[in-house]
């Protein structure tokens, strides 16, 4: 006997098994997500075979853990191919059930932190909450600061008392050659960060982080590699924007070009951060900080665009979601990255790099071409300090030889 769930799916059999009265909930919750037909019947399909092996194994609600969708598909295995995302959709529906309160959330156990771990986990939690600093930060400090406790205490006891000067010297002369210069110089950044943040807490008297050695940098700074203006120009007339995934791009594409946005900040751009009524837009930038920016018309229209006949239906405050389900704002500033590069090699364009950040100069770099001060394009790249934007000042010599005046004793 034929059985219908949502008035959509259709099962050859009666729901059985513990989970039967949730199934329905289930497919609902997949479609509004916004999964296509067959995934989502796919779906409520393997969360129906998954309650009937419940049933047959003797599982009760209250005893579903995350260990039977394992058991479930090894046994399920015997009889069909398994395809890739059933793991992922056993997972969902447990989420799903959890969030309903009709199977327990599973109590884990912390795991057990080794004294390294410990002094690192502590150290994050600093720069976290106290130092306010960005994740992309933290995550780039933690790495060092663990093999530097690692190499010096191995799996003892952290003793922050017994370091020394020599400790701090010799790990850094062992690892900065190994590294590329940017690396090695936040290399050093880290352990200053540290060294500072134990004799905050009084675990160091000394000032270590002057022992820190400083990478040298014998080169002169490097001018920001931006991708030309008739490249943007270009690259945005390429986009068709007659598809909701195309729309999209454009709009991010424009942000990145007339505001110099960040790929971090596209992510984090949510729905209330765009006021209509005053033309403008909170941009969310590192350390926490919000800027308040004028949204450039052609911005604006792309936005609204993308909103009212583009953007799928979701709960995400996200201002731009994945195109596929479940809609959601990006994992993250490298999905930006992969939008970039995927509409450059659209249009054929060859840009100086693949990330999204070329725009960014390249904004500077106009900028600084039309006379605008380096406040000012500080003002708009909202960098945290004049050092930071004096990179644009960086001479370009293949310019400089173009208005170079002929020597007039000529060429022997």
């Amino acid at each position: 006997m034929k059985c219908i769930i949502d008035n959509d799916v259709v099962l050859a059999r009666q729901l059985e098994g513990p989970l039967s009265a949730h199934i329905g909930g289930f497919a609902r919750w997949a479609r509004e997500e916004g999964y296509a037909v067959l995934p989502r019947h796919r779906k409520v399909r393997l969360a129906a075979c998954f309650s009937r092996w419940l049933g047959k194994q003797g599982v009760n609600m209250r005893r579903v853990s995350s260990e039977h969708p394992a058991r479930y598909l090894r046994s399920r295995a015997r009889q069909v191919k398994i395809q890739q995302a059933d793991a992922a959709t056993l997972r969902q529906l447990l989420g799903f059930l959890r969030r309903q309160g009709v199977v327990p959330a599973e109590k884990i156990p912390p795991p057990r932190l080794t004294p390294t771990e410990q002094a690192v986990h502590e150290f994050e939690r600093y720069l976290r909450n106290e130092r306010m600093l960005a994740e992309r930060s933290v995550d780039s400090y933690v790495p060092f600061v663990r093999k530097f406790l690692a190499d010096r205490f191995g799996d003892g006891s952290v003793r922050l008392s017994c370091l020394c000067a020599g400790d701090v010297v010799r790990f850094v002369r062992r690892q900065a050659p190994r590294l590329h210069l940017k690396r090695a110089k936040l290399l050093t950044t880290a352990l200053r960060s540290f060294l500072h943040y134990a004799r905050f807490r009084g675990e160091i008297t000394s000032d270590l982080a002057a022992a820190v050695p400083i990478v040298a940098n014998w080169s002169r700074p490097s001018i920001p590699r931006a991708i030309p203006a008739d490249a943007v120009r270009r690259l945005l007339a390429s986009v068709n924007r007659r598809t909701a995934t195309s729309r999209r791009d454009y709009a991010i594409l424009l942000l990145l070009a007339r505001l110099g946005l960040r790929a971090g900040e596209v992510v984090r751009l949510k729905l209330e951060d765009i006021d209509w009524n005053a033309g403008s837009i909170t941009v969310h930038g590192k350390g926490g900080r919000r800027s308040v920016l004028p949204l450039p018309p052609d911005a604006g229209s792309a936005i609204a665009a993308y909103l009212r006949h583009g953007r799928p239906r979701s709960s995400s405050r996200c201002v731009f979601l994945r195109t596929l389900a479940p809609f959601r704002g990006f994992l993250g500033s490298w999905s930006i990255a992969a939008l970039v590069q995927r509409n450059l090699a659209r249009a054929g364009i060859q840009a100086p790099t693949q990330g999204a950040h070329q725009f960014r100069h390249a904004l500077a770099t106009e900028m600084l071409q039309h006379g605008a001060s380096l406040a000012e394009i500080g003002d708009v790249l909202r960098h945290h300090g004049l050092e930071t934007t004096k990179i644009y000042t960086a001479v370009d010599l293949d310019s400089l030889r173009a208005l170079a005046l002929p020597w007039s004793g000529g060429v022997r």
